[in-house]
Order: C-alpha cells, then structure tokens, then sequence
C-alpha cells in the first residue's frame, strides 16, 4: 500500500467572478520510504497541489477528489481532525521559512508547541524534543537555537529549523515544497543532503516540490511532470531523464546546464518558447501545451489527450495514443 494516495484531485479556484480548475484530475501514488518529485514551471499547480494535500486552500477553493494516507481517506475531515493530520501524519516545508515562524516567539517554543500539540506531554519534555530536533537537523548549538528567533538566523539555518518543526511529532511524510529557494548553491546542496538523510534515517515518504530538474535528478526515485495543472508524465526518474516523452519534459531537461557547459555570455541554452498560460487562456477541449509545442499536430488543436500507459510511464500526449 503506498503511502500517500491520490486519485483525480481537482482544485477550482476563482478568478473575476469565474472558477478554474488550477489543479486538473491529478492523480498519483508516493511509495513508502521513497521521493517522489512534482516538477513543472511556476505557475503549474505545484504548490497548490501540495496545499491541497492537507487542505491549506484559499477559502473559496473547491475541491473534489480523493486523498488517502496509509488506506485512511482525509477526504471529508473535519477542521480538529485536519490539525492533528498536519504535522503529526504529514509534516509540510514551506517555501518561505521566513514567513512560515511566528516572528515573536522562539524557534525552540514553536518547535515545542508542535510536539505538545501532536504528542502531549510536559513543557519540559516537549522542549527536550525541540532540542533533539535541532540537533537532528544539524543545527550547530540547539541549546542556543531553542532561544533564538527566526529573523536572527541565517536562511540554512531557518531552513534547518523549519524541518525540525515538520518533524517534530514524527510524521510519516514530508512535503517539501521548493525547500532550496532562496538559498545559495552551497546551502542549498547542505539542506538536500540533509534532507535526504533525514529520508534514509526515518524512513519517510517524501514530496519534493521543485522546478529545479537538478534536484530531481540527485534526489528523487520517481518524477511526476506537472503542466497547467495536470500531469503531463510520470516515470521513475531515470527513465524520466533517459526517455524523455512528453514534448514538455524534453524541453524541461534541454534547459538544464549540462557538466562541462562554459557557461560563458555567449552560452544560450534551449528555452520553451511562451509560458503557462493563465487559468482564464487555458483552452477547454485541446492539449494545454499544444501552442508551446514543437511537436503539435492536428489532433492537439481539437482534443485533449489522455494519460497513455507506455513502458511503466504515464504520458499525456497524442503521440503515445496508438501505443497503449
């Protein structure tokens, strides 16, 4: 049984009067132990999506599909129940770990009140746990780091203390929606590695929200391609890198530098011409990326493809129709 279960999850959103669908009949499993990596340009659906998961919506989404975790569908919880899912079944990265800390309560408090909330507990014990998972997270003096506050720390290692605070009751997923951004590469290469470990050592399920297509490659085992809020491809992440199949995808990897690239002024690397279209220009009954596609053809004007089952992938292109 996977871990986390999705089935045909669709997120309406309103926009001048008019609801939209941001996120589109999206469905995927994530594998006990294992990362899965949601991949796409700003403006897919990559963090809604994620929100979506434990229902962290604006308040007039409206959302219908199946979410399930460990068998146990979330669909339908109640408010208290949705609380107890976030952070101690399912911890959640945010983007912006700036913004994510109250900026007038300490790290150690917030990481304590988490552990309190999900586990119970003394004051004392739960600040005990807050320092354990300090140094978990390779924090450098987690007596020190319980009484600092966010705004004082550097961005690692705000980005350090945000996974103490998603790990504090021992979630069985984690979901780290682009949980480099902002950071510099050394940093960043610090706070996956860590990640990763973090994976290894506890066993836990991981969503990796990126557009970063390096990150997929180092620290993933298997890739779902996400474009106007539906996904375009899904494959483990070798076969992702190696096959590529959807035009989409190819055109994702030809973007990324390549080891020995001079980088140099005159290095240009291969863009998808235009962007993701707002939700409004979003055209009903065609294939979304057929406008930005080299490889459209009739049938991409006049019908939307299906996902297509080929060779233990799924990929939403007529060009794969006849090889069901």
């Amino acid at each position: 049984m996977p871990a986390l279960s999705v089935r045909d999850l669709r997120v309406e959103v309103p926009v001048a009067g008019r609801f939209y669908p941001a996120v589109d009949g999206v469905s995927f499993d994530a594998a006990r132990g294992l990362c899965l990596a949601i991949v796409g340009e700003s403006g897919c659906g990559k963090t809604l999506l994620a929100r979506a998961l434990l229902n962290l919506l604006p308040a007039r989404a409206r959302v219908t599909g199946s979410v399930s975790l460990d068998g146990r569908a979330l669909t339908g919880l109640s408010e208290p129940e949705w609380r107890q899912v976030r952070g101690g079944c399912v911890g959640f990265v945010f983007q912006e770990p700036a913004s994510a800390f109250d900026p007038v309560a300490t790290v150690g408090s917030q990481i304590a009140e988490a552990v309190l909330l999900h586990r119970g507990g003394s004051r004392a014990s739960a600040r005990a746990v807050a320092r354990e998972r300090l140094a978990e997270v390779g924090f450098p003096d987690p007596d020190r780091g319980l009484d600092e506050y966010a705004h004082r720390l550097s961005g690692g290692l705000r980005q350090r203390a945000l996974l103490a605070t998603a790990l504090a009751a021992d979630p069985q997923v984690l979901i780290a929606d682009e949980p480099t951004a902002a950071l510099d590469a050394t940093v960043a290469a610090q706070v996956m590695e860590l990640l990763e470990r973090l994976r290894r050592e506890r066993g836990l399920t991981v969503l990796l929200i990126t557009h970063d297509m390096g990150l997929v490659a180092r620290h993933s085992d298997r890739a779902l391609v996400l474009y106007a809020g539906r996904v375009a491809e899904e494959a483990d992440t070798r076969q992702i890198f190696l096959t590529p199949r959807h035009p989409y995808t190819r055109g994702l990897l030809a973007s990324v530098p390549r080891a020995g690239d001079s980088g140099g002024p005159a290095r240009r690397f291969p863009a998808i011409p235009g962007g993701v279209p707002d939700l409004p220009d979003r055209l009903a009954g065609a294939c979304a990326f057929a406008p930005r596609c080299g490889d459209r053809f009739a049938p991409c004007d006049t019908a939307e493809p299906s996902l297509y089952e080929t060779a233990g992938a799924r990929v939403r292109c007529f060009l794969y129709e006849s090889q069901e």
